[in-house]
């Protein structure tokens, strides 16, 4: 995806359809001058209502589209007829999209799953007509509700990428490099920091016609969750990965550091972060020979799954799929 399609930030504003207004008719007929209260109700305001779609990895069409209006509810009429509905709104979003209130910056929901739908602004109820008020000592009411007002705000939609294992690791690790051979995606690749800028997704072909997703997203740096380089907008994009892959290359001068200086990144920002499952994958380790290798495993952490791996030359992407698998599914 082109990364001035890739839009993970949007400010929308949203207003409901206010509630029609109830019937205060009286039936009046020929045979019947005194047919008492026969009004009836409003219909009810149109919501503005999120609706999860699969298909979808960016907000890029509500970028220019940001004021979104519901229909308002029908009056009600005589014969206790009840009036029309107002138009529902739905806005299609990408899984992973979060609804908040501009204002006080509060979640107000997650859409997380194909299909999934919910109200993002309600529509007012429609008034009830005067049949509603007619009592055994007040035959005759001459008055019916108004409908309820419409809503209005200013709503902020975040999108979460979600996959099954997010890349993470410092610029030019080699990330991109990694997804381009493991996947069909094509991020673009060049030797200097910040090259990816947007999320790339890629679908891992596994054993046995099995897959699992994988997405490279930028890359971090030391600072990140006091929002230095793209700081939060990389991290708000961790947050929906089942497993997290760091990518440290070979040619670090200090492997653990480098690790410790990710996870202590990650756990500023959100530490439920560092409760996700993790695998350490040691890229471009053909600029090392065997001597090296034996040299640099010892330094690695004992408690997570790690391989050397080269995109160059496909060595342990095998062995690194079968990582990954694992992580997933344990």
């Amino acid at each position: 995806m082109s990364e001035t399609n890739f839009v993970d930030y949007v400010k929308i504003f949203g207003r409901s359809g206010k509630g029609g207004a109830g019937s205060s008719h009286l039936r009046r007929e020929k045979s019947n001058p005194k047919g008492g209260p026969d009004g009836g109700d409003g219909g009810r305001g149109g919501d503005v209502i999120l609706k999860g779609n699969s298909q979808l990895w960016t907000l890029l069409h509500l970028k220019f589209s940001k004021h979104i209006f519901a229909g308002n509810g029908g009056a009600g009429s005589s014969n206790q007829k009840t009036g029309a509905d107002g138009q529902d709104i739905v806005i299609e979003v990408p899984l992973g999209t979060v609804a908040r209130e501009e204002e006080s910056n509060n979640i107000i929901f997650e859409i997380t799953h194909h299909g999934e739908q919910k109200v993002l602004v309600k529509g007012g109820r429609g008034g009830l007509g005067n049949t509603h008020f007619k009592s055994a000592t007040f035959q005759t009411p001459r008055f019916a509700q108004p409908g309820e007002p419409s809503v209005e705000g200013w709503f902020i939609l975040e999108l979460k990428v979600l996959a099954d294992v997010g890349l993470v690791g410092f610029p030019n690790a080699g990330k991109s490099t990694l997804l381009s051979v493991v996947s069909a995606a094509k991020p673009r690749i060049d030797n200097y920091p910040f090259t990816t800028l947007t999320p790339n997704l890629g679908i891992v072909s596994y054993r046995e016609d099995k897959s699992f997703v994988m997405a490279d997203i930028p890359g971090i740096i030391e600072g990140a969750a006091e929002g230095r380089g793209l700081g939060h907008r990389f991290l708000r994009h961790i947050e929906r990965n089942s497993v997290l892959l760091f990518i440290i290359p070979a040619d670090t001068d200090d492997i653990m550091n480098e690790y410790r200086i990710l996870v202590e990144e990650l756990r500023k920002y959100n530490p439920e972060l560092l409760d996700k499952r993790r695998v350490l994958a040691i890229s471009k380790s053909d600029l090392l020979d065997e001597e090296l290798t034996d040299a640099i495993r010892p330094l690695l952490p004992g408690e997570l799954p790690a391989v050397f791996i080269s995109s160059v030359n496909g060595t342990g992407i095998t062995v690194l799929k079968d990582m990954l698998w694992r992580a997933i599914n344990s």
